[in-house]
């Protein structure tokens, strides 16, 4: 979850769009989620395996090193999730995370932020776009799922984890895409 500071208080707190409720009612209907917040390695998988989670998401937000607390929350989120074998599926900085875990780097990108475009595989189909890096190649690990009309990775996908990264947000959508539902439901069938 992205980390804010609260307005005239001395701590930071956590936020998660309000927009992935709708978007997860519509994509996995009956599924019960939970935002897990940014407590750090010591405690975190402590605080998901209590509440029984057995599927994560990453959400997107701010770039990898700028909160060193969230870093350490999801790495530690992504050694567990991979010890237990639980899906997970990262939402642009979470696709990110994933990359950069497995030992890709992260390069600055151009035309990709606030804006639609255009799959390789697809021209006719476009996505929504918000974020100003990207990864540098395919991560260990990985297959690239999908790339941008430019060549940068959009999608990737574990080899043999239930895993996903995605570079676009599928909550942000105003009518939620067939193919995202279609696609997270596959990754936490």
């Amino acid at each position: 979850m992205r980390v804010m500071a609260a307005a005239g208080y001395s701590e930071d707190r956590d936020a998660l769009a309000q927009i992935w409720a709708p978007f997860l009612a519509v994509a996995l209907p009956g599924a019960l989620w939970l935002p897990v917040p940014n407590l750090g390695a010591a405690q975190v998988t402590d605080f998901c395996a209590g509440w029984g989670i057995d599927r994560l998401i990453l959400s997107g937000g701010e770039d990898i090193g700028t909160v060193p607390r969230r870093d350490e929350s999801e790495l530690s989120l992504l050694a567990w999730a991979e010890a237990l074998q639980l899906p997970v599926l990262g939402i642009c900085r979470g696709m990110q995370l994933m990359g950069c875990r497995a030992g890709a780097a992260l390069q600055p990108v151009t035309g990709h932020v606030a804006t639609r475009h255009p799959l390789e595989a697809d021209p006719n189909e476009s996505v929504n776009s918000f974020h100003a890096l990207a990864l540098t190649g395919c991560p260990p690990g990985y297959r690239v799922l999908a790339r941008a009309a430019d060549g940068t990775i959009e999608a990737i996908r574990h080899l043999s984890l239930p895993w996903e990264g995605w570079m676009w947000h599928p909550e942000r959508e105003a009518v939620p895409r067939r193919q995202d539902i279609d696609a997270i439901r596959s990754v936490f069938a």
